[in-house]
């Protein structure tokens, strides 16, 4: 029986030998399946973004927007309004741009540098790409004869830059804590529920404070959403090629079951 399996195996190396040369053939454009699926997706929501942009920048004022807005103040409980305010606060302030420094600065530190590169770059790319639409599609903000403005913000309305700074950071966040870690140790699900509670209520926050109308809440969860998952892909792609990879990066890769089943090819 092992004198008649060596021919097998050595089919069976031949045949992996193959694949891997096709593999490193193929184009650098190449897409697997599952990356097709996913471009695809990008472009209708991009799509959906685009018309919604474009619907504000033409009708800045409509009665839609007005009557959401009006129906989250409706019962201002100071428990409510306490929440929202804490929830928008680390946006308003240096809060946020001091946990993206030192969430990088952990995870170069523990040698997941490619991490802390892609931390510090998502939200420099959100923070610039939310300008640049700003001033695109130049919206004014809700003002306090339609609507309560708890909490004055400066700048236009469309989309939320809160919302798009939290879904690249706290979105992010989320995202390396299901791919990198596992089990059910308390950090991990601290920072899974923490990071989560953030991307879900900042936008029911930025319309309860009267800071945006719920178009620019919608609009920043599409194109936020859309660079997050442009950038997870790229980040899978980099790290499966070893970039920036330390020894206990190596080691993390190794224990996580969604990086070893992530279709590369």
């Amino acid at each position: 029986m092992p004198q008649e399996s060596k021919p097998e195996q050595v089919r069976t190396v031949v045949q992996e030998a193959r694949q891997e040369g096709a593999a490193t053939r193929r184009p650098w454009y190449y897409l697997s399946r599952t990356a097709k699926s996913l471009l695809l997706l990008y472009e209708v929501v991009l799509l959906l973004f685009t018309v919604l942009a474009w619907w504000v920048h033409a009708y800045p004022v409509n009665q839609l927007d007005i009557l959401i807005t009006r129906e989250f103040q409706e019962n201002p409980a100071p428990w409510l309004h306490l929440l929202m305010a804490l929830i928008s606060y680390p946006g308003s302030t240096l809060v946020l741009p001091t946990l993206i420094v030192l969430a990088a600065v952990i995870f170069w530190v523990l040698g997941l540098r490619l991490e802390a590169v892609v931390i510090v770059g998502l939200s420099t790319v959100s923070a610039i790409l939310n300008v640049l639409i700003k001033l695109l599609v130049a919206r004014p903000r809700p003002t306090a004869g339609l609507v309560e403005v708890f909490q004055r913000a400066m700048g236009t309305s469309f989309p939320s830059g809160h919302v798009m700074a939290y879904l690249a950071f706290w979105g992010l966040l989320f995202s390396l804590g299901v791919i990198l870690f596992t089990g059910w140790r308390w950090w991990r699900i601290l920072l899974l529920v923490v990071s989560a509670s953030f991307v879900v209520l900042v936008g029911p926050s930025r319309i309860y404070l009267g800071d945006h109308w719920a178009s620019d809440v919608l609009g920043s969860y599409l194109i936020g959403g859309v660079l997050l998952g442009m950038t997870l892909w790229i980040y899978l792609r980099l790290k499966r090629e070893g970039v920036l990879q330390t020894e206990r990066a190596k080691k993390t890769t190794q224990r996580s079951k969604l990086l070893r089943s992530f279709p590369w090819k």
